[in-house]
């Protein structure tokens, strides 16, 4: 059997050959030597054939001499163009900040902290002054200072006031006090002596104390008559008695009925208190309004005010002590009027005589007509009041008892016992009464004249 020729290592037509690598092609891209340009497309690698010693020499040198050329062969260009023939891309950088440019940053930061401070500086000592004490005096003060307390005042308003009159350190300091003293302190309006730098506590206490209290006090009794409650007046207050009668004569001031012709029978019977300081118009003013107020509070239509307030005041000279007969001598009076009787009250005839002292009368003064508050010999009620009355004979007034009585007559000064009559004969045995009472001895005579 013939055997095929053998093939040396350098045979050209050596399957080796055929599938050697062409590094030369693979590196510079050039085509392989047995590449035509009619080829038939590539089919996929085979997988490599094993290469010789003198094949793997020469792929190895030529490796190394194509390094050589990537690592000594200029990049013309620049840095940029070098990094872009190797695919880097460089990312542009801003110049660094200069000195002057840090400088004013840092300037710039401290300005807003220091704005930020005294933004937040207020309100923050602020928040920290509620853990801290109010400020505050020590002891009872130095000097005087009067100090006002009005109506409706509240702590509020009294701490503001004694803050800022320099009587005590701090509004918090006497208002914390207030708040936490248990009961509740009651303040009354008037004027106060305190001093300059009184604790908190000191001046609570000497706004609590009645006995520190400034006051104009005087009493105006039931049935006291104009002249006599000036006087007192003037006595309480220390107003000259002569400002008080310039103020009464100018009674259209005061708002009282377009029949008044004075103040009389609107200077209401109490106790008053004025401040230091009241003057006369303030005084008589006040007065006239508490008028007012009881002449509402019975009830009494404003068109009825004149009429009333003189009954009323008929009412309060004529009856005694006991408050019960003021609404049956009311009624008395009434029933005369109804049935077109003269009142023939005493006392209507002494004020008219200027004695406002008493309701004893003689023959003479009674039968005086020219007297116009002489109800014996003049119908009807009297010209005005002939006194000040209070608030149950204005009641009463207002209000009569339900009575068929004609007359009444007290029996007993002492006690204030009365009688009411229907019939002339019942009131005279009744004045035969008082008569009896009055001679039963020197000291009852001394009272009935």
């Amino acid at each position: 059997m013939s055997l095929p020729p053998s093939s040396g290592p350098n045979d050209e037509s050596s399957p080796r050959d055929d599938h050697s690598l062409d590094w030369n092609a693979m590196i510079g891209g050039e085509p392989r030597a047995d590449t035509s340009p009619g080829a038939a497309a590539p089919t996929p690698a085979a997988a490599p054939q094993p290469q010789s010693r003198r094949e793997a020499r020469q792929a190895a040198q030529r490796t190394h001499d194509l390094d050589e050329h990537l690592t000594a062969a200029p990049v013309k260009g620049g840095r940029s163009a070098r990094r872009a023939e190797f695919g880097v891309v460089e990312v542009e950088t801003k110049p660094k900040r200069g000195a002057w440019g840090c400088l004013i940053a840092l300037l710039v930061v401290i300005g807003l902290l220091v704005a930020a401070f005294f933004l937040v500086q207020g309100p923050f000592n602020d928040f920290m002054a509620r853990f801290q004490p109010a400020a505050d005096y020590e002891g009872s003060g130095t000097g005087e200072v009067t100090f006002m307390i009005t109506e409706g005042d509240t702590g509020t308003t009294i701490a503001t006031g004694l803050h800022d009159q320099g009587i005590t350190a701090s509004f918090d300091a006497f208002y914390d006090l207030v708040v936490a003293t248990s009961p509740a302190p009651v303040f009354h309006p008037g004027a106060y002596t305190m001093a300059e730098k009184m604790s908190s506590r000191a001046a609570l206490d000497a706004l609590l104390d009645p006995a520190n209290r400034l006051e104009s006090t005087f009493v105006i009794p039931e049935g006291t008559a104009a002249p006599e409650a000036l006087e007192r007046a003037a006595e309480g207050t220390g107003i000259p008695l002569a400002d008080l009668q310039a103020a009464a004569a100018d009674y259209g001031a005061y708002g009282l009925p377009a029949e008044a012709t004075g103040v009389e029978g609107f200077l209401f019977p109490a106790t008053y208190t004025f401040d230091p300081g009241a003057t006369a118009t303030q005084v008589i003013q006040t007065m006239v309004d508490r008028t007012f107020q009881a002449l509402t509070s019975a009830g009494v239509d404003p068109a009825n005010y004149w009429n009333t307030i003189i009954l009323a005041s008929i009412v309060q000279r004529e009856a005694g002590s006991d408050q019960n007969d003021f609404p049956k001598i009311a009624r008395v009076f009434q029933n005369r009027l109804d049935q077109g009787m003269n009142l023939q009250s005493d006392a209507t005839v002494a004020y008219g005589t200027g004695n406002t002292h008493t309701v004893w009368t003689t023959d003479e003064e009674r039968a005086d007509a020219s007297n116009l508050y002489n109800t014996y010999a003049n119908p009807g009620l009297p010209v005005g009041p002939i006194g000040n009355p209070g608030d149950v004979a204005i009641a009463a007034a207002q209000t009569p008892a339900d009575g068929p009585w004609l007359f009444f007559v007290p029996i007993n000064l002492d006690t204030g016992e009365t009688v009411f009559s229907e019939t002339v004969d019942q009131h005279d045995a009744a004045v035969q009464q008082l008569q009896d009472w009055c001679r039963a001895s020197d000291e009852n005579a001394a009272r009935c004249e």
